[in-house]
This record gives C-alpha cells, structure tokens and sequence, in this order.
C-alpha cells in the first residue's frame, strides 16, 4: 500500500494547521511506502536549512517503520543504533519524523517535519499522521 497524493495534501493540511496553533512556521514532508518524496510544503518563513532535515526525517521513519526519536535514543554513544545517522546517505535521528499508517495499520509513507524545538517538530508531525 502506498499513500496517495490526496492523502498527502490532507496530512500536510493537518500538520500546518498544527504549527499554526503553536505559532511555528515547519518544512513539512511526505514520503511514500518506499521513502519517495511525495508532496513538500514550507510554511512562508520556515528555516531554509530545514527542508532537508524534514524530507530525511520523513525517509528515516520509513525506513524503520518508527518515529525518529525513538532512533535517536537508540543512536546514543554504546547503544545498539550507535552511529546509524552515517547510514543511507545520512539519516536524522531526533524527534520530527512518523510513520504514516492506513485504517488496516499498515505503514503507507512517512511525515518529517522541521523548522522549530524538536518537541514541536514532533507535535506537528504526529499531528499530520493522525489526519488519515
């Protein structure tokens, strides 16, 4: 199963709505069922060098089928991820990016969202996958 165009515009809809309520302004990304760019959006006034950090948030949650935070603590000095982030032409393994699930509970694509405090970035992007 993938998610489809439609599905992604809803998701990215929901996840700046979000930022909007928390006064942020995200880099929001949405990758397919095989950690392909489906749809982007960067919020007027979002950090530049945030686009990249969402769209590889987005493809390190789909590539482990979890949230990247959940990575990252994993990923620290003598845990067993330890330096996973130089893997796949670099991941990112702080709090942003989700796994995307249909009704059934498959994993249909991911979200990654950046551009403000890593707390933010993940309400906003568990805002987005909840949409679907």
């Amino acid at each position: 199963m993938n998610i489809s165009l439609s599905q992604a515009e809803k998701i990215i809809s929901a996840a700046k709505e979000k930022s909007r309520s928390i006064d942020t302004k995200m880099n929001i990304a949405i990758v397919d069922a095989g950690a392909n760019l489906v749809a982007f959006s960067r919020m007027d006034g979002a950090w530049l060098g945030s686009l990249d950090i969402s769209i590889k948030k987005a493809k390190t949650a789909r590539y482990f089928d979890m949230n990247t935070g959940i990575i990252g603590e994993l990923s620290q000095p003598g845990g067993a991820l330890y330096n996973i982030e130089h893997s796949n032409n670099g991941l990112i393994t702080f709090p942003g990016g989700v796994p995307i699930k249909n009704a059934s509970g498959e994993i249909i694509g991911a979200i990654g969202v950046s551009g403000s405090s890593v707390e933010n970035d993940h309400a906003v992007a568990e805002a987005g996958a909840s949409a679907i």
